[in-house]
């Protein structure tokens, strides 16, 4: 079973509407609807938004949907000038950008009492997705990078800035990572999907509600392809 994570409710509800025999089970708030699409068994569910809301939604999934593998759909920010309104980053890995336990001698963005804290996307799945990029959104620009996630949302220039400069990040949003560690620490495969909706500076608010509803069709089509490649 394939579990499919939504951060907002269009997205879930989009790809709800084309599954069948679907079951619905609610557990710690959240709705988990069990169907298939095209044969292939999947559930999907919508987070809810911020890093906390994500990791337990993806333990949920592990624990009692007992998924092969989790993509992740959403939209976010872009870091880089080349990544425009439109595009979808593709997740080579994940980092939490507000880990901050310097404190005690750590790094920036390393999890304190864990021997890993960039947590990498699967690269089959990457290589997946590139294809049904090629196929089903051939107009847009298509990048595999580093998604960073924290509780903010950013939309201040000096911030993306300094996002870009301390992490080498592609796009920033509020669950990716989350998600990511939850799956690397359970061992399944994961693939952090991003469709960017605005430039994370100074016109983020304007961008965001102007571009969500086309950042959100994107992703959509991706994940029907994807799914239709993965065992």
């Amino acid at each position: 079973m394939i579990g499919i994570i939504g951060a907002m409710s269009q997205e879930v509800a989009k790809l709800k509407a084309v599954m069948s025999g679907v079951e619905v089970e609610n557990r710690a708030g959240m709705e988990f609807f069990k169907g298939t699409i095209n044969g292939k068994e999947i559930v999907v569910v919508r987070s809810g938004i911020g890093k906390v809301n994500a990791a337990v939604c993806s333990q949920i999934l592990a624990d009692c949907y007992h998924v092969t593998a989790i993509i992740n759909t959403g939209i976010a920010g872009s870091l880089r000038n080349e990544i425009n309104i439109g595009d979808i980053v593709l997740s080579e890995d994940t980092l939490q950008h507000d880990m901050d336990a310097t404190g005690f001698g750590y790094p920036l963005g390393h999890i304190p009492q864990m021997d890993q804290s960039v947590f990498e996307g699967d690269k089959r799945m990457i290589e997946a997705a590139k294809a049904c990029c090629a196929r089903v959104v051939p107009e847009i620009g298509v990048h595999v990078g580093r998604v960073l996630s924290g509780d903010q949302f950013v939309s201040d220039i000096v911030k993306k800035a300094w996002l870009t400069e301390t992490f080498d990040g592609y796009c920033t949003e509020m669950e990716g990572a989350a998600i990511a560690q939850t799956a690397f620490l359970n061992k399944i495969p994961f693939l952090i999907i991003r469709a960017i909706s605005d430039k994370a500076d100074d016109s983020a608010e304007m961008d965001y509600e102007v571009f969500e509803e086309k950042a959100i069709k994107h992703s959509v089509k991706l994940v029907l392809a994807l799914l239709e490649t993965l065992d």
